[in-house]
């Protein structure tokens, strides 16, 4: 009777620890609908970077809007939905630093995905103020454009898109602070002097 206790007992203890691996793996997905990440922050050197992004639609007012057509400039791209808790929380630094970006040499672009409506997105807009155009993009299909570096999952995150059209830096997740943001731009905009 002894040994069948004890098996029990590790077995019990075998699946506490699987079950709080499995837990503390996930990142708090809970019934949110995305993986929120933790501001992983991933730079490339120009070297290392793959082929420019091909990316547009459709923004927020019905009109065309694409990546190519700021090519020459940074480009910061802000994954962001008006149903993301995290995406509030990131927002005020997201357009404060936006605010503050010489226009000449760097412009924001938002990528707004599975809201239900332009009238949510454009909610949020007004909310935040948030001074750049956003592509509207309920199924997130906008995002397979950033294979690799996120996934159609990856809300709140940023992009910042070299002068070339290619992935310089990444952050998975909210972004860490204002100056976070701005050192990845400077850094990117520092490249071509």
């Amino acid at each position: 009777m002894p040994a069948l206790l004890t098996r029990r007992l590790i077995a019990a203890l075998a699946a506490g620890c699987l079950l709080l691996t499995g837990c503390g793996s996930l990142e708090g997905t809970g019934d949110k609908g995305y993986v929120s990440g933790n501001g992983q922050i991933t730079e490339l050197k120009p070297g290392d970077r793959t082929k420019p992004i091909t990316l547009s639609g459709e923004d927020l007012d019905g009109k065309d809007l694409a990546l190519e057509d700021f090519r020459g400039k940074v480009v910061v791209v802000n994954v962001w939905g008006a149903w993301c808790v995290e995406c509030r929380k990131e927002a005020p630094d997201i357009v404060e630093v936006a605010n503050g970006v010489d226009p000449d040499d760097v412009v924001f672009l938002g990528l707004n995905n599975r809201d239900p409506s332009r009238e949510n997105a454009n909610g949020f807009v007004r909310t935040f103020k948030l001074p750049y155009r956003s592509i509207f993009d309920p199924s997130a299909k906008t995002l397979l454009a950033f294979h690799g570096t996120l996934t159609p999952y990856s809300t709140p995150s940023t992009v910042i898109i070299d002068r070339s059209g290619r992935v310089a830096a990444s952050v998975l997740g909210v972004m860490p602070s204002k100056g976070t943001l701005e050192t990845l731009i400077d850094e990117v905009v520092a490249e071509d002097g």
